[in-house]
C-alpha cells in the first residue's frame, strides 16, 4: 500500500518520513514548499495555474476535471462528489473517460450499498486509478487501497484534509492488509467499542483496526464483509435480530436467543455468535450477584434483552420482561419462556434484579418503562448503557442498591469477540484498562 501524505500546513512536511509521496493542496497551503526526498502531487482547485510550479518540478499534478494540458508531467484527473456515491457503472464510466494518467474518484459513502458499488467499480476501471469513499463509513476504502487496485491512498499528517481520512501514523502502523473489524449499528457516535478494541489490539500486537459501520439498514452487508475482507463485526442496536438473515450459520446460543452480536468471517463463511451472554454472566459475577432462585425484571425487548433473559434463565432465575413495545416483548417471552408484564403493571418491589436493556439514558431520549423511584437498597440494578451516569444508575446509587457495571459487560463481550477474531485469550483485563 502506497501512502500519500496530504499536507494541511507547510510544517507538516517535516513529519512525512513514513509516507511514499506527499500531496500539496494549493487551496490550503497556497504554494509548493520543498519536501526533500518525496515525490509530490500538486493539487489544484479550479482552473490550474501551472506557473506556481517550481522550476524543474517533476512530480504529478491533480487538475480535477479540467482539460489535460500539453506538458511533460503526469496528470491526475479527479472527480469529487461530497454528497453521494453513484452506481458502479457510472463510477467506472466516469473514471475510464478521464484524460489523465491517473483517474481519481472520491465519493461520499452513505450506505453499505455504496461500499459495494465502489468495490464493483474498481473491477471495471481499465486505467490507473485512485478510488476513495469519503466519510466515516468510507474509511475502509482507504485501508483496503490495494484491494481496490488503487495507485495509492491518502492519509493526513496533523489535520485531515478530507472527510474520513486516517492519520499517516495510523496508516503506517497498519501497513499492508491489516485485520479489519468493527461495529455495525445505528447510532454509534457514543460507542466506546472502537476505543476499547483499537487500544487492546495495539497492546497485544495485533495489526488491526476497529471501524464504525453506522448504517440504518443491512442491505449488502454480506457482500461488504466478504469483498473488503472484514474479519468480523460486533452488531448492536437495532440489528442484533435482523442480522440473522444475513449469516451463513450461527451457534446454538444464537439459535435459542434469536439474536447475534458478533460476526466471524471464516474464509467467506459468515458465522454468528452471541458474546453478550458471556458479558452479562461476567458482569453479574463481578458484582457478586447470583441469579439462582432470584427474580429479575428486564426492561426492553431487543437483542440485548434476549441475551440477558437467556443468561439469567440458564442460571436458574425467574425472568419477567416489560417494555414500550408490547409486541416484541411478548414475542421474546414466548421464545424464551419468560413472563410478560405490561409497563403500567410493574411493581419493582417484586424483583431482586432490575436490568435496563433499552437505549434510554444513552441519548437522553424517552423515559424508562417502569417507575425507577421504587428502587430500594434491596435491589440490584444492571444498566447496559455504559460510559455515563444514567438516571437509572443515579437513582440506584441514591437508594443504596447494588450495581452491576455496564462497562464490565462491554469489556467481557468485547474480549470474547476479539478472541473469536484473533484466537487470543484472557483479554478482559486489557479491555477494562482500555475503557479506563
Amino acid at each position: 500500500m502506497k501512502i500519500c501524505a496530504s499536507l494541511s500546513s507547510v510544517s507538516d512536511g517535516e513529519l512525512i518520513g513514513r509516507s511514499d509521496l506527499a500531496e500539496i493542496r494549493l487551496d490550503i497551503i497556497g504554494h509548493v514548499p520543498n519536501c526533500e526526498g518525496k515525490d509530490l502531487i500538486v493539487t489544484f482547485r479550479g482552473v490550474p495555474d501551472l506557473s506556481v510550479l517550481p522550476e524543474g518540478f517533476g512530480g504529478m499534478i491533480d487538475i480535477e476535471e479540467n482539460a489535460v494540458p500539453n506538458i511533460d508531467l503526469k496528470v491526475i484527473s479527479s472527480h469529487h462528489n461530497y454528497d453521494s456515491t453513484p452506481s458502479a457503472e457510472e463510477i467506472a464510466r466516469l473514471l475510464n473517460n478521464m484524460g489523465g494518467y491517473i483517474s481519481k474518484g472520491a465519493f461520499k459513502v452513505n450506505s453499505l450499498s455504496d461500499l459495494k458499488g465502489l468495490y464493483d467499480a474498481s473491477r471495471s476501471i481499465d486505467k490507473r486509478h485512485v478510488l476513495i469513499g469519503m466519510g466515516e463509513l468510507g474509511a475502509i476504502t482507504r485501508i483496503r487501497s490495494d484491494l481496490l487496485k488503487n495507485e495509492f491512498t491518502f492519509a493526513y499528517v496533523t489535520k485531515p484534509t478530507a472527510p474520513g481520512q486516517l492519520s499517516l501514523e495510523e496508516m503506517s502502523y497498519l501497513g499492508d492488509d491489516p485485520m479489519v473489524v468493527g461495529i455495525l449499528g445505528h447510532p454509534l457516535e457514543k460507542s466506546l467499542s472502537p476505543k476499547m478494541h483499537n487500544g487492546v489490539m495495539k497492546k497485544i500486537g495485533t495489526k488491526g483496526i476497529y471501524l464504525k459501520f453506522d448504517v440504518e439498514n443491512l442491505d449488502r452487508i454480506e457482500d461488504v464483509v466478504r469483498d473488503y475482507n472484514i474479519k468480523g463485526l460486533n452488531v448492536t442496536v437495532p440489528h442484533k435480530t435482523a442480522i440473522l438473515g444475513h449469516l451463513d450459520s450461527f451457534d446454538e446460543t444464537v439459535e435459542t436467543v434469536g439474536a447475534a452480536n458478533t460476526i466471524l468471517n471464516d474464509n467467506g463463511t459468515l458465522r454468528g455468535y452471541n458474546t453478550d451472554v458471556i458479558g452479562i454472566e461476567k458482569a453479574l459475577d463481578l458484582a457478586g450477584f447470583d441469579p439462582k432462585g432470584k427474580r429479575a425484571l428486564i426492561m426492553g425487548s431487543g437483542g440485548a434483552a434476549r441475551a440477558c433473559a437467556f443468561a439469567l434463565i440458564e442460571k436458574g432465575c425467574r425472568v419477567t420482561v416489560t417494555g414500550r413495545n408490547d409486541v416484541t416483548a411478548r414475542s421474546l417471552c414466548k421464545d424464551l419462556g419468560c413472563e410478560y408484564c405490561s409497563k403500567d403493571s410493574v411493581a419493582l418491589l417484586l424483583y431482586d434484579l432490575v436490568v435496563n436493556c433499552t437505549p434510554v439514558g444513552m441519548y437522553g431520549d424517552g423515559e424508562y418503562p417502569v417507575n425507577i423511584c421504587q428502587l430500594t437498597r434491596h435491589h440490584t440494578v444492571f444498566d447496559m448503557v455504559y460510559g455515563i451516569d444514567t438516571p437509572l444508575i443515579a437513582r440506584a446509587g441514591k437508594a443504596g442498591a447494588g450495581i452491576v457495571s455496564g462497562e464490565d459487560m462491554l469489556a467481557a463481550q468485547g474480549a470474547a469477540s476479539l478472541e473469536l477474531w484473533t484466537g487470543k485469550k484472557d483479554l478482559f483485563k486489557h479491555m477494562r484498562e482500555a475503557l479506563r
